[in-house]
Order: structure tokens, then C-alpha cells, then sequence
């Protein structure tokens, strides 16, 4: 019988960030991993050491993104949504302070 070797490196566990896969034994999600490395141009090399985690982690997490793309896209696209909701939602504390104090020149 043959394991899988993803199954070793990434971990899906409700309610441990929010159920999103990670790298086992970690809170660091899937969706950082491909932020840190597509977005800001880390490398797997870069982000194994900057966060302390294995270097194969970084390579499962990389290869599991590829092989979920839509459907860890699609939920990093609902989260984002959720928060911009929220923050619509929610008034920021700070500018409406700042705009009681020295008026409309605040901006947002």
C-alpha cells in the first residue's frame, strides 16, 4: 500500500485556522505559502528558514495548492469579500476620532 506523500505534510483539522489545509504541525496555511512564494517571491528555501519550517512542507503545501487551486482560490476570494464586508461594516474607531477632531479633512 502506498501513501501518500502529502498526506504527511499537509493537515486539514476544523477549527485550526479555520479548517484550511496547512502544513502539519503548523498553523501556516496552504494559502501563505503560495502568498509568500507566488506573491512576494520568496523561495521555498527562504520561507523553510524565515518560518522554521521543512523545506519539504514548503514543497507539499506548494504541490497541494496546485493540485486544489480552485477551491483554495475561490475560499481566499470568500475571505477577502467577508473582511471587506466587515470592514465596511464596522467603522474605523481611529478616523472617527480623528474626523471628530479635526473634521472632514480626514480621509479614509
Amino acid at each position: 500500500m502506498q501513501t501518500d506523500t502529502l498526506d504527511k505534510h499537509i493537515e486539514i483539522t476544523p477549527g485550526v485556522c479555520g479548517g484550511k489545509p496547512r502544513i502539519a504541525g503548523h498553523r501556516i496555511t496552504v494559502h501563505n505559502i503560495v502568498i509568500w512564494h507566488d506573491a512576494l517571491g520568496m523561495s521555498a528555501d527562504e520561507i523553510a528558514s524565515e518560518y522554521d519550517i521543512p523545506l519539504l512542507g514548503v514543497y507539499a503545501a506548494l504541490a497541494y495548492y496546485y493540485d486544489h487551486k480552485t477551491e483554495i482560490d475561490e475560499r481566499a476570494k470568500r475571505d477577502d469579500e467577508f473582511v471587506e464586508a466587515m470592514r465596511n461594516a464596522t467603522p474605523s474607531l481611529v478616523e472617527k476620532k480623528l474626523r471628530e477632531r479635526f473634521g472632514e479633512a480626514v480621509h479614509g
